[in-house]
């Protein structure tokens, strides 16, 4: 084993690990490659998210066999963009790539997001010309975006993902953000540094499947768009001036028949009926409300986002 020089590397490489044993040998070489046609003082940080399949044991031996491998091993699986988090927390390249580790990021692409990064941008991030997932998770991601976009005035394209190349500058800004709910792609863009999009080439997975099933899906949805936007609450509120508007108007109208004698009432089931439906609004506004203050209270608990069970080659 060749010993860990004291120099920065020029490029840091930080992968989120969880279920991906099988890809790590071919991850590791497919990156050496790539990234020796552009530097040899480099860095691959492989951060194992709590993986259950025994990734950690992998990652010791590429580490063992090359110093520029290092692995970070958490204590348990605290979501994939607290282990970005863990890696960038870590990395002490003058750029760093982020990007899956399944292989669907192409690590040949590097050097086209690398190559632009070098005409003045602090983040390029790869937008992919044709996605390989299933369909359901394509029309699920494309439903997200839009309702993400709307409901936080975020223009989010939904070809972009994690895998992105951003400069030392964008690294430390990124440190200084401790928010319990973490959105890599969110934060970078509201970062505000100099940005532009390469298109990439995205391949199948290297074996197996997702981990995010359709549960996963939603909750990350709903836990980002409540973390990074108050419109809901905003959108309640001119909802139910909507609907007092209109019982108002429509009390009005009751009476004024009344009067007149246009008709008799004769039931009251429109009563009814608007009586459950104000309720059912007043449950989901404070149901809105009580999520938001339950967000409070667990920024309020100050918890890292993530604990260290584990380094290699990492002082």
């Amino acid at each position: 084993m060749v010993n860990c020089a004291e120099v920065s590397p020029i490029l840091s490489v930080v992968s989120p690990v969880y279920g991906c044993k099988t890809c790590l040998d071919e991850l590791y070489f497919r990156l050496k490659e790539t990234l020796e046609k552009i530097t040899a003082d480099f860095e691959i940080i492989l951060v194992n998210d709590g993986s259950p399949d025994g990734a950690w044991d992998v990652i010791n031996e590429l580490g063992e066999k090359d110093y520029r491998v290092k692995g970070i091993d958490l204590s348990r699986n605290f979501g994939q963009h607290n282990a970005i988090g863990a890696g960038l927390d870590c990395t002490q390249g003058e750029w760093t790539v982020v990007m899956d580790s399944d292989l669907q990021d192409r690590p040949e692409e590097i050097i086209k997001l690398y190559n632009k990064a070098k005409e003045g941008f602090d983040v390029v991030m790869a937008r992919r010309i044709s996605r390989h997932d299933s369909y359901f998770k394509v029309k699920t991601s494309y439903l997200f975006s839009k309702i993400f976009n709307f409901l936080t005035g975020y223009d989010h394209d939904n070809a972009i993902a994690n895998f992105s190349i951003i400069n030392k500058k964008v690294v430390g800004a990124y440190r200084l953000l401790k928010e319990k709910n973490r959105d890599y792609t969110f934060f970078i863009n509201w970062l505000g540094f100099s940005q532009t999009t390469v298109d990439v080439e995205h391949d199948k997975r290297f074996i197996g499947e997702s981990s995010y099933n359709l549960k996963k899906l939603l909750d990350l949805a709903f836990n980002n768009i409540i973390a990074n936007t108050n419109r809901p609450l905003h959108l309640s509120i001119k909802f139910g001036f909507l609907i007092a508007l209109f019982s108002f108007l429509s009390g009005l109208f009751l009476v004024i028949a009344r009067i007149i004698n246009l008709f008799t009432v004769e039931g009251w089931t429109s009563v009814v009926v608007s009586i459950w439906l104000v309720c059912g609004l007043l449950m989901i506004t404070l149901g809105i409300s009580g999520i938001y203050i339950g967000k409070i209270f667990e920024e309020s608990k100050s918890r890292p986002n993530y604990v260290i069970k584990n380094k290699k080659n990492i002082l």
